[in-house]
């Protein structure tokens, strides 16, 4: 199914490659993500993105814009029982790429939605377990345990400061579980639950279009 979906955006993307009224340009800016799912207290990550964009004039209001991220990702999380203490750090990146519909509900105000595929480059993890009297602590290459791909959807709004300088906040909904295998020790909790866990992240971006 994910490869219909990258092979459809792929499509979509090329077929207003001969749209008339395109514009190209770069992005860049700061994300705060947050790992989502069956898990407890959460705390976010600061990273940051950065890539390239195309934005396709179809009406004097509606714009197709397709973007090529490289976004720093990940969180933070912890879970507790009795004598027993669980934290888990996630630092991660992705190629994403959005491809956003956006219309101008006023001169230079627009809003946009539109689907993500993001493509997993890295992903290193630190966790610390204390069970009873004991203690363990770890790092290191975490790439198999997460996703190779995953999907979401992004909206949010966007503000032209000047012809060609762009300003925008966007949040993105993770849809996919990120977790492929989750090493045994976690299933200390509840029994053989599965741990699921997505992915949302905040941005705040600013580009300059050519």
């Amino acid at each position: 199914m994910k490869k219909n979906i990258v092979v459809a955006l792929a499509l979509i993307t090329f077929g207003f490659a001969n749209a008339q009224n395109v514009k190209f340009g770069v992005k860049g800016g700061f994300n705060l993500s947050s790992l989502k799912g069956n898990i407890e207290n959460e705390t976010p990550k600061f990273g940051f993105q950065l890539g390239g964009l195309a934005e396709f004039k179809l009406t004097d209001k509606f714009y197709i814009q397709p973007e090529l991220l490289f976004s720093t990702q990940g969180g933070k999380y912890q879970q507790s029982g009795v004598d027993y203490l669980y934290k888990q750090e996630l630092n991660s990146s992705y190629l994403n790429i959005p491809i956003m519909a956006k219309y101008y509900i006023i001169d230079k105000l627009s809003l946009e939605a539109g689907p993500q595929v993001g493509f997993l480059l890295s992903a290193k993890g630190k966790y610390e377990v204390r069970n009873g009297t004991e203690f363990l602590s770890g790092s290191g290459n975490a790439k198999d345990t997460y996703q190779k791909q995953n999907i979401g959807l992004n909206i949010g709004a966007g503000y032209d400061l000047t012809k060609n300088i762009t300003a925008g906040m966007r949040y993105h909904f993770g849809m996919s579980n990120e977790i492929r295998y989750y090493p045994s020790i976690t299933n200390v909790f509840e029994g053989e639950r599965q741990i699921r866990m997505r992915n949302d992240v905040l941005s705040i971006s600013v580009g300059y279009k050519f």
